[in-house]
């Protein structure tokens, strides 16, 4: 009984590590995607100022440049301070990009289509008087 007593002791004290260790992991492994994630937006936001537009657009927006040739204004609210500017430039990565049906899937479609044609919602009329029900 007392080698029972020291195995379950010893074990208990050896499971009881591995589930600290287990849940240490745990919380490491989501520090590491958090800064995954966070080193992921650096380089998009890095690979934005490659574009042109976008540094104009920043210049624009940050110092008030100006192309050559326009006029700059600048609106001014009730109390007298300008308004701030709301157009911004959205990401390229998130620019929803649509894929091309091929046309067999669109002329395969239009077969099923013919084939099983949805029911009439209301039946037509079969005589129009120029009233209407619904705007009395």
């Amino acid at each position: 009984m007392l080698v029972l007593a020291v195995l379950t002791v010893s074990y208990a004290s050896s499971l009881r590590a591995y589930l600290q260790q287990r849940a240490h992991i745990g919380e490491l492994k989501s520090q590491i995607a958090e800064r995954e994630a966070n080193i992921n937006d650096l380089e998009r936001e890095k690979q934005r100022w490659d574009d042109p537009a976008y540094v104009k657009a920043q210049a624009r927006a940050r110092f008030g440049y100006l192309m050559p040739g326009e006029q700059g204004f600048e609106v001014i609210g009730e109390d007298g301070k300008p308004l701030e500017a709301q157009a911004t430039l959205n990401d390229p990565a998130d620019v929803i990009k649509t894929v091309p049906k091929a046309w067999w899937t669109a002329a395969w479609e239009s077969m099923e289509l013919a084939g099983n044609p949805p029911k009439p919602g209301e039946e037509p009329a079969d005589l129009i008087d120029g009233t209407s029900e619904s705007t009395q």
